[in-house]
């Protein structure tokens, strides 16, 4: 089951109590303060993991709670240091505090950690308070509780290329063509209800991830149809593949469909506005694709490429035009 937004409780654990304790010892009727201090406890610390690819297995558990410090003890023994709570998130989760509302850290990288919930620290053992007037001290400190919130972690899928498009325009064909990823298909929209990720490899030894964005609908930037849960995936992709069908089930315009749809990304995001963007008309095996074709390059003023994914038109030409991009993004980047 994919799950890109859960809500969990974290709380690090208690720090251990500090120990009162004198030293007993044949012939030393009144030995000196020896109480140790208490452990420290353990974190929650988020991390994100390689090869996790889902939230699904925090969203069976709200409480996640890291272990205690142990108590001080005689001898001047230190209480045992309670072990961090690793919780393993996907690459590309954003951790929110829930109750305050703002971000912790956002964990784009595979190795990003995030201290989520601080254990306390250790109280101090009897030891500590020694002093040259007070021999025999019995004071201590008891350990310090840990930190406590709710979090939000939230996945934006992190993908070199996302296809966009209304729905039903052959974004899930693409995607199983040119992958060996297997998205639900069929001739209705809606399909496609979680983004659906796959590597498609160019050549030996270049390859790139391929995200099937689900399908955008007008009014997605206000949270029309599941809008927000499917234009936050689209903000993490290098580049954007924008398909346009010819030929609309519900008997829209084509054009005005890529038009609808570019104005939901600015209207949610302005910067998505300048994403690197490759139109292409799917489903090039249907009588009017090239006139679509060409109004679409006349309207946006660059070149828009057809494809079929059934009989496999075009689809070299479209995986040319992406690796091109991308090497253009790389050296931009550099």
């Amino acid at each position: 089951m994919f799950v890109d937004r859960v809500k969990i409780y974290v709380e690090g654990g208690r720090g251990g109590d500090g120990c009162v304790s004198f030293r007993r010892e044949k012939y030393v009727p009144k030995g000196g303060p020896d109480g140790g201090d208490g452990g420290n406890a353990g974190s929650v610390v988020l991390v994100a993991e390689p090869g996790v690819d889902s939230l699904a297995a925090l969203s069976q558990r709200k409480h996640w709670k890291a272990p205690n410090g142990g108590r001080g003890e005689g001898g001047d023994r230190h209480g045992k240091n309670g072990d961090d709570l690793v919780i393993r998130v996907p690459p590309g989760t954003v951790v929110y505090d829930a109750d305050r509302d703002f971000v912790l850290k956002d964990l784009k990288e595979p190795g990003d950690t995030v201290v989520a919930a601080a254990g306390g620290r250790g109280g101090k053992g009897n030891t500590r308070f020694k002093t040259s007037v007070n021999r025999t001290p019995r004071e201590h400190t008891p350990g310090g509780d840990g930190e406590q919130r709710h979090i939000t972690l939230e996945l934006k899928v992190i993908a070199d290329v996302g296809l966009i498009g209304k729905p039903n325009a052959g974004k899930s064909t693409l995607l199983s063509r040119l992958s060996k990823a297997r998205p639900r298909i069929a001739d209705y929209p809606f399909t496609t209800k979680q983004p659906n990720l796959g590597i498609v490899q160019i050549d030996f030894e270049r390859s790139f991830v391929l995200a099937d964005i689900p399908g955008l609908i007008e009014g997605a930037h206000e949270g029309a149809g599941l809008g927000h849960e499917f234009l936050r995936h689209v903000e993490r992709a290098g580049i954007l593949v924008h398909l346009v069908e010819p030929e609309p089930v519900d008997g829209s315009d084509p054009v005005e469909n890529y038009v609808a749809i570019h104005h939901e990304l600015v209207q949610y995001d302005a910067t998505l506005g300048q994403r690197y963007e490759i139109v292409a008309v799917s489903k090039c095996e249907l009588p009017s694709a090239d006139d679509v074709r060409r109004a679409l390059e006349q309207h946006i003023h660059r070149d828009v490429i057809a494809f079929s994914a059934v009989t496999g038109a075009g689809l070299d030409v479209l995986v040319r035009r992406i690796a091109g991009a991308l090497a253009q993004n790389s050296e931009d980047a550099n």
